[in-house]
């Protein structure tokens, strides 16, 4: 099932993240956060955006979120999105479910556009995110180093709906948690 995070998924989601940090690049981080840190990134995420989960007999195999893409008041409908799923979970179809539910979410929000970074190659990664309608935008040449050497970093962006004339507010995800349009569309993933 997917559902909201909760502070108490700390643990889970630090464990499905700590081998990015430790041994990939899917992350530029490159030092473990630790579960209390997670669990303040849980915590401060969810007011203004969403952190979902999928959860299944009681284990979270994976988790996705949307974040602020940029400081600046004229980026506040655009924003950065990441996912990552337990080994064990992966080629079973959570990840494309669970993405898929987040820009539903965005949408519902009234969030225009969103923005996947991928640190290239990054071919799977790639090919998952054109599958879901996400187009490169560009590239950030030698951006990071990790590992020993410079990676390049992608930018994919997807077009949620149609920017309208002034656009509305965007509704903080905390307003939209108790919904009945969020928990439908929570509820319609099995």
């Amino acid at each position: 099932m997917i559902r909201i995070a909760r502070g108490e998924d700390a643990a889970a989601t630090h464990a499905i993240y700590a081998p990015h940090v430790t041994d990939g690049v899917a992350t530029f981080e490159n030092v473990l956060p630790g579960v209390d840190a997670m669990r303040e990134r849980i915590l401060a995420r969810l007011p203004r955006y969403p952190w979902l989960v999928w959860e299944e007999a009681g284990e979270v195999l994976a988790y996705a979120y949307a974040g602020r893409f940029r400081e600046r008041a004229a980026y506040d409908w655009i924003a950065e999105t990441s996912i990552y799923v337990h080994p064990d979970a992966q080629r079973h179809g959570i990840a494309r479910r669970l993405y898929g539910t987040l820009l539903d979410t965005m949408r519902l929000q009234g969030l225009t556009q969103a923005v996947g970074v991928i640190t290239l190659p990054g071919t799977t990664s790639v090919a998952f995110h054109e599958s879901l309608g996400f187009a490169a935008a560009g590239v950030w040449r030698q951006c990071g180093w990790k590992l020993g050497r410079w990676w390049d970093v992608g930018v994919w962006q997807m077009e949620l709906q149609t920017a309208t004339l002034p656009p509305p507010a965007v509704t903080p995800f905390a307003a939209l948690a108790a919904t009945p349009a969020l928990h439908a569309l929570l509820g319609r993933v099995p």
